[in-house]
């Protein structure tokens, strides 16, 4: 008998161990989430952070062949050419943005001069700087004199038009499509298929040959002859159609919406859905086809339905009751990670409705003892000082800690204690279930595809960013 009592409390200790190693596992992913709210902006600004060109470099050009104005946005060729090397070509100050759609420039050819032997086009860093571009490798040139295409060699291949004085040129990179563009006088002239070797960094590249040849460069400081957003957008619905070109059974999309409302127990929503659903989605079963369980998160929804509630209306009090009533092995560490968001979440409501004394208040006796509790880089820490930044500022909904006023930073915390409940399940079968949802997986790997395919091309076109394309479909 005591033997086997001694086995049972061993058995008990170590289920109890391994809850509290899974409790406090979970929240803190979800508090690395809270700490670096500020960074999903950040991260979907990238295309912003990455320079653009804004002037001609007058440093790397063939600068004894041509005149660059002091504003560094207009070229002229002063001499007579007397040779093929005599070419003036420069360059822009920084390459050409490779994390977005596509990337354009244009050029305003003030005079044609004695030939009109004007280029516009992409070169590589070591481009030589006394060639038109498209003469040598890794470089590409549309040409103003005869209108050809230059990629690499010697010989043109037939593209457009030519184009004189008062013509206003553009080249662009769409890196969707890894092709380049150009255009004449606000229309396309044509596109052409980038060459697999030039996917390094390429300048916005003009070239002037010619005795009094000049040319102005817009950079964007000023409105494009050519609409770009048009072509943004033309070109984001052609990704568009064909995504909706794939064929996919309306049982499949109905199961994975269901298996997220059900994951974060959005039980009225999910009661409506499956109202409006009933007489047009045949049956199916989810777990056979997908190896879904949805016992795994039919599990407790409705206490989750009313404490997510209960953490989104702003009641934190009312929800930490509810959870030492229903689920006490959540919240029975006062220093779990759990616990900790739930009582940051409090202050941070305290300083909505400006009840600044409470917050200071509850802050030095629940949100003081977690200081120190890591080691450097403490996410409680980070998090604590972030939520007492509020209190410095007059508007703090306008500060750089606004964020943690936001409804989606309840979420977070809705959205911890919910996996909280999930993991007390006895017969969920698959932890990393309690975090997300199949929905949420799935897109997950979807982004990582799309990562791997930019990584493909050289690092080139824009990261996938959900909620953009969602904004993008609801603006179609």
């Amino acid at each position: 008998m005591n033997s086997s009592n001694s086995n049972n409390g061993q058995s008990n200790s170590g289920k109890s161990s391994n809850f509290d190693n899974l409790n406090q596992d979970l929240a803190l992913h979800f508090l690395e989430l809270a700490r670096i709210g500020s960074s999903k902006a950040a991260v979907e600004m990238e295309e912003e952070d990455e320079e653009a060109p804004k002037e001609l470099n007058t440093i790397n050009s063939s600068g004894g062949f041509l005149v660059v104005t002091p504003d560094k946005l207009s070229v002229k060729y002063t001499i007579v050419s007397l040779h093929g090397h005599d070419v003036g070509v420069v360059q822009a100050d920084k390459p050409a943005p490779m994390r977005r759609l596509l990337y354009y420039f244009e050029i305003y050819v003030k005079d044609a001069g004695a030939k009109g032997q004007i280029a516009i086009g992409f070169t590589n860093e070591g481009f030589k700087m006394r060639r038109q571009p498209g003469w040598e490798v890794n470089s590409c040139g549309y040409h103003g004199d005869d209108g050809l295409l230059y990629r690499g060699q010697g010989k043109g291949d037939a593209f457009g038009p030519t184009y004189t004085t008062g013509d206003t040129v553009g080249g662009g990179i769409n890196y969707a499509s890894q092709e380049f563009f150009f255009t004449k006088n606000g229309a396309i002239v044509g596109t052409v298929s980038k060459e697999k070797e030039m996917k390094g960094r390429l300048f916005p590249t003009i070239a002037v040959h010619s005795q009094n040849e000049e040319v102005h460069v817009n950079f964007g400081q000023k409105k494009f002859a050519f609409d770009v957003k048009e072509y943004e957008a033309q070109e984001r619905l052609k990704q568009q159609m064909t995504i909706e070109k794939i064929s996919l059974p309306p049982n499949i999309s109905y199961g994975l919406v269901r298996s997220y409302l059900l994951h974060y127990g959005y039980e009225d929503t999910l009661n409506s859905f499956d109202l409006a659903s009933k007489s047009t989605i045949p049956p199916i079963c989810i777990a056979q086809e997908n190896g879904f369980d949805e016992q795994d998160v039919l599990y407790a929804l409705n206490q989750r339905k009313t404490i997510r509630q209960l953490i989104r209306n702003g009641e934190i009090d009312a929800a930490m009751n509810k959870l030492r009533d229903w689920y006490p092995q959540i919240v029975q560490d006062d220093k779990s990670a759990a616990c900790f968001l739930l009582h940051c979440q409090k202050f941070i409501e305290l300083i909505r409705v400006g009840s600044l004394e409470e917050a200071v208040k509850h802050g030095r006796i629940e949100l003081y003892k977690f200081f120190g509790l890591a080691e450097a880089d403490d996410p409680f820490d980070d998090l604590v000082q972030k939520c007492v930044a509020l209190l410095a500022y007059e508007r703090p909904q306008e500060s750089p800690v606004g964020y943690l006023l936001e409804e989606s930073h309840r979420d977070v915390v809705a959205d911890t204690v919910n996996a909280m409940i999930l993991s007390t399940n006895p017969k969920m079968k698959d932890v990393h279930g309690c975090i997300q949802s199949y929905l949420e997986r799935l897109l997950r790997q979807l982004t990582a595809c799309c990562l791997e395919r930019r990584s493909a091309n050289g690092g080139q076109g824009e990261a996938f960013h959900l909620h953009r394309l969602l904004n993008s479909s609801r603006e179609t």
